[in-house]
């Protein structure tokens, strides 16, 4: 059973956040995060101002992905975090 668009931006919301509270993540979760935004830039459902946002975060995890030191990445990417959820609630 494929999830929602609103199911997708609670999970995004919801890695983001672990992201940010946490400052660790796993290669794993930035794959989710690459399919889930890919996933809502197809869906007609997604508001044209959030993709913006979404290209960033799809950024922030493909970086994260490839990088050696991902508990870094996401520590440098803190302010960002903040600003992407803020963001997403925003859209939710």
């Amino acid at each position: 059973m494929p999830l929602s668009y609103n199911d997708q931006m609670s999970i995004l919301r919801d890695i983001l956040s672990n992201h940010q509270s946490d400052c660790c993540g796993t290669v794993s979760e930035c794959e989710q995060v690459e399919r889930l935004i890919n996933s809502m830039l197809g869906n007609q459902a997604t508001n044209e101002q959030i993709k913006n946002t979404l290209y960033n975060i799809y950024d922030y995890s493909q970086r994260g992905k490839n990088t050696q030191h991902l508990d870094q990445h996401i520590q440098s990417n803190q302010q960002n975090l903040s600003q992407w959820v803020d963001e997403l609630n925003s859209f939710s």
